[in-house]
């Protein structure tokens, strides 16, 4: 049942305002990566597999692979915070475990718990190739902690 929950949209607001954030980080944008998914706790970007993140192997380098995990466990956290809070990154433990390969990559990052200053996550990457077929490549967990929006 939980996963059905989390499976839904956020409400229109939350969306915006993760998507809004999502729009200033550059190094997303230069990965070519979009929000595929913005529920309560719950958020997945996709990158295309393009050759200037690739590694010597042609695999997405673990650098690449790294920041949408990264992104995607922040966002999710950011999903249940009120407008006037932000979150930074505290430390994150990421394993990869295959060759992050495939059509496109999808990175997950599910709140596991809450909180008023430290939040913690469950961070996936999947390779999935183009007839749909998923492979998990990496796993990790992210803790964050919630800080107040800088006055504009």
């Amino acid at each position: 049942m939980e996963d059905r929950i989390q499976r839904q949209p956020a409400s229109p607001a939350v969306r915006k305002r993760v998507q809004d954030s999502f729009d200033l980080q550059s190094l997303m944008s230069h990965l070519g990566a979009r929000l595929a998914h913005i529920g309560p706790g719950l958020v997945h970007i996709v990158p295309p597999a393009r050759p200037e993140v690739t590694q010597q192997h042609g695999c997405i380098h673990a650098g690449a692979t790294s920041a949408i995990t990264d992104s995607a466990g922040g966002y999710a956290a950011l999903t249940l915070f009120d407008e006037e809070s932000e979150v930074l990154t505290v430390e994150y433990k990421i394993n990869l475990l295959a060759p992050a390969a495939g059509h496109h990559l999808e990175a997950i990052g599910t709140v596991l718990k809450p909180g008023r200053t430290l939040t913690v996550r469950r961070l996936e990457v999947h390779g999935v190739q183009a007839d749909g077929a998923r492979k998990l490549v990496a796993n990790g967990q992210q803790t964050l902690i919630r800080v107040s929006r800088p006055a504009a």
